[in-house]
């Protein structure tokens, strides 16, 4: 169990005061000071998952709609006995509670982004039924408003109608019998209750009425007309009328609330817990607090922990740099002994490992890197920190210390973490580093993570050889002879004791003096602590040397990515100019071989073969394959039915025959049987266009599973418009060649794409003539027969 004690030694009071600023009424004021850690690991997690939620709402812009509230919990208490009822200002103080009701229902309910939140139960529900009549009700200054009832509102109306009536009768009954010469003021008023004017004393006589109050000088009676009496009568049965209607209204009231006082009850518990955990949220927001993992059994693990009270102190301005602090503990080392100069920080550095602990075990986020630290599940806190010690400064005696400390061990188990300060001070040196050093041995059986800090060099030998046990000191800086407050694990630090009493004045001879006294253990001591922070330095230059060279190797392989990825960029676009200017060079061929054609059939046969011949030889040329742009694996064997690529050629064809003395394969390509070079044989490897699984197609003139019927016609059905201009330019120059006038071109009806792609193509065509759409026994719009020039 943790003690108001432990709470109180470290300042964690003053943290709940802090959160409790943020809060929304008194009695989440008080629920959130009562605040103390969890027995229960799951409530630990849940509250941890609720905050973290709140918390995470505000960078989206959005705040809980929380505003002032009162506690209702008496109020529903006195509505216990039946017919029992509240007064006007006793049901005020529900409207703000429903009106939260309802704007926090409104605000959870659609969310499905804090289900922690919402496991809440019960839910807050808005009870619109009881804040409807309530706020129509009660006026916000606690008076029953008209519109409470219909008979309340028609008994006001004729009061006030009637009132009117009173007024204007005395006013009338005055100018009527001249009573303006016996009257003390021109005014109408009320006495106890009765409407009354002003009459002098000596005139009373001389006006008709009921006298009901007099002055204090005695000189002016206030006297109601007997005219006006019944109508006076009558406003007050009507003021009698009002207010049994206002007493119904409010049994009515009182009777609703009643009915459903459990559920509001419950929500209302809801409600002040919602407060508290957004009070909290609000506070960790403020100060960048991170939740933090509690788990049964882990080790303590602090990442650039802060204490909370000096981060409010540096939001303040009282501070100027709050230092971070690191430290580790369990496995292997569950008990650490921190050394250092006075004001280097080691209370603060025992009080942060112990707030933050407490903080972690009620739930709370902390002021660390909440990612990396961890805090284990813990039945008690144990702390001697002297009777008044604060994180600014104190001194305790030895024998509350030695109470304090034996106490602790009778406590302590397995899940206790002990925080000593001070260790084996307030007594002979040697006899109290002993008891120290006994101290530690017994808590460390027992199987406690213990933080003590302590002046004495002899703890720290002891630490240094026990096994489970590890050294800690605050760092110094021994040139300006001023506190770093940085906690360094595994080095012990030194308390400079001399160096401050000479920076503060004490006399060198003095100084000299107690060197001298001090021995040379106490100066090899000093010399071995100030070797260990050397080599420390220089291993931590050395670890920032690296981290800056992998920073370089990292930017230079970065840099070489990005110039790997601009070479390949470069290819890729040049192999595209590429192709786009064999395609260029292949459509001018082919115009020139079209020319030649019609030449061919004109005049000077043989001279037109030969420039035919010429054009195919320089296509060729132009079309042989690149190695530095299309790779082609050669052929090792070839045999009938392979489908092989001609390289000299730039065509795909199917091996007919294998002539293996001659080194010579017959080949077919389209309609054509060549013999080819064996040598001129390859399979190509066509490389992946920029869409995946698309590849490229390699350039021929035309397909082997082009489909014909014989020299007359060409089948184009199924084929798209690209696939069968391709066959249709090799077939009309075959065709030409052949001495053919018409031949006929089958491509179908379908959406009719292919058949105006054709027609286009053949209108432009040097070689043919006019087309036409088929007869009917040529297939009618399904094929077009073209006529050939002569």
């Amino acid at each position: 169990m943790i003690t108001a004690e432990t709470l109180k030694h470290l300042e964690f009071d003053k943290i709940l005061h802090a959160i409790a600023g943020f809060s929304h009424s008194q009695v989440t004021c008080e629920e959130l000071l009562a605040l103390s850690p969890h027995r229960s690991l799951d409530l630990i997690n849940s509250t941890s998952e609720r905050i973290a939620e709140l918390t995470s709402l505000q960078p989206l812009g959005i705040s809980l709609r929380l505003s002032r509230f009162d506690d209702i919990r008496p109020m529903l208490e006195r509505l216990r006995p039946h017919g029992s009822l509240l007064s006007p200002q006793e049901l005020l103080v529900f409207i703000p509670v429903f009106e939260i009701f309802r704007d926090i229902a409104r605000q959870l309910t659609p969310r499905s982004d804090i289900p922690a939140l919402k496991n809440l139960t019960p839910q807050i529900s808005p009870f619109p039924d009881l804040l409807e009549p309530l706020s129509a009700s009660i006026d916000p200054d606690g008076s029953i408003m008209d519109s409470a009832s219909t008979a309340l509102k028609e008994i006001r109306r004729a009061k006030r109608s009637l009132a009117a009536r009173i007024r204007k009768k005395i006013e009338e009954i005055i100018r009527a019998n001249d009573m303006e010469i016996f009257l003390q003021d021109d005014f109408i008023t009320q006495r106890a209750g009765r409407w009354v004017i002003p009459v002098r004393m000596d005139s009373k006589g001389m006006v008709k009425g009921v006298v009901h109050d007099v002055s204090s000088s005695g000189e002016t009676a206030f006297m109601e007309p007997l005219e006006i009496i019944p109508f006076v009568n009558e406003l007050e049965n009507l003021t009698a009328e009002e207010k049994s209607e206002e007493i119904r209204v409010l049994r009515q009231l009182s009777a609703w609330l009643r009915d459903d006082a459990e559920a509001i009850g419950a929500c209302f518990e809801t409600l002040v817990t919602v407060d508290a955990l957004n009070s909290i949220a609000c506070y960790a927001n403020q100060y960048t607090l991170e939740k933090v993992n509690v788990s049964a059994g882990g080790n303590l693990v602090l990442v650039d922990a802060r204490h909370p009270l000096l981060l409010m102190q540096l939001e303040d301005g009282a501070v100027k740099r709050v230092e971070p602090l690191s430290l580790q503990m369990g496995g292997d080392g569950s008990v650490m002994v921190i050394t250092g100069p006075n004001a280097g920080g080691k209370t603060i550095a025992l009080k942060t490992a112990g707030v933050l602990t407490l903080m972690a075990l009620c739930g709370l986020p902390i002021p660390a890197n909440g990612a990396k630290s961890t805090i284990p599940f813990l039945d008690t806190v144990l702390v001697d920190m002297g009777d008044e010690q604060s994180i600014e400064q104190s001194m305790s005696t030895f024998s509350a210390h030695v109470r304090r400390v034996a106490a602790i061990l009778e406590q302590t188990g397995e899940r206790s973490l002990v925080l000593l300060d001070e260790l084996g001070a307030g007594t002979e040196p040697h006899q109290g580093a002993a008891i120290a050093c006994s101290v530690l041995h017994e808590l460390q059986v027992k199987g406690a993570k213990v933080i003590a800090t302590t002046h004495l060099s002899e703890i720290i030998g002891f630490v240094h050889r026990s096994p489970g046990m590890f050294n800690a000191g605050m760092e110094y800086d021994s040139a300006t002879y001023t506190p770093l407050y940085r906690l360094i694990c595994g080095e012990p630090g030194h308390s400079h004791a001399l160096d401050i009493a000479g920076r503060f004045g004490m006399p060198e001879r003095v100084i000299r003096h107690a060197r001298e006294l001090l021995g040379s253990a106490g100066e090899e001591f000093t010399a071995l602590l100030a070797e260990l922070h050397r080599k420390r330095e220089e291993l931590a230059e050395a670890g920032r040397n690296l981290a800056r060279q992998q920073e370089q190797v990292a930017a230079t392989a970065r840099e070489v990515e990005v110039r790997m990825a601009s070479i390949e960029t470069a290819r890729r676009e040049a192999r595209e100019k590429g192709r786009q200017e064999a395609q260029e060079l292949i459509a001018n061929s082919r115009r020139q071989m079209n020319l030649l054609l019609e030449e061919y059939k004109r005049e000077h046969r043989g001279e037109t073969v030969e420039k035919l011949r010429q054009v195919q030889t320089d296509l060729s040329e132009s079309l042989k394959p690149d190695h530095d742009q299309l790779d082609f694996v050669p052929l090792t064997s070839v045999k009938a039915g392979d489908s092989v690529h001609i390289r000299t050629l730039g065509h795909t064809a199917v091996v007919l025959s294998v002539m293996e003395k001659q080194g010579k394969a017959k080949v077919r390509a389209g309609r054509m049987e060549l013999d080819v070079l064996i040598t001129d044989l390859s399979v190509p490897q066509c490389p992946v266009s920029k869409k995946k699984g698309e590849k490229k197609a390699v350039t021929r003139d035309w397909k082997l599973d082009s489909e014909t019927t014989d020299e007359h016609e060409l089948k184009l059905i199924g084929l798209r418009v690209d696939e069968a201009l391709e066959q249709v330019e090799p077939f009309i120059n075959r065709a030409s060649l052949s001495g053919l006038r018409e031949i006929r071109l089958i491509h179908g009806l379908g959406t009719g794409r292919l058949r105006d792609a054709l027609r286009e193509f053949l209108a432009r065509h040097p070689l043919v003539d006019s087309y036409r759409s088929g007869e009917a026994h040529e297939g009618r719009d399904g094929a077009t027969v073209v006529m050939l020039r002569g």
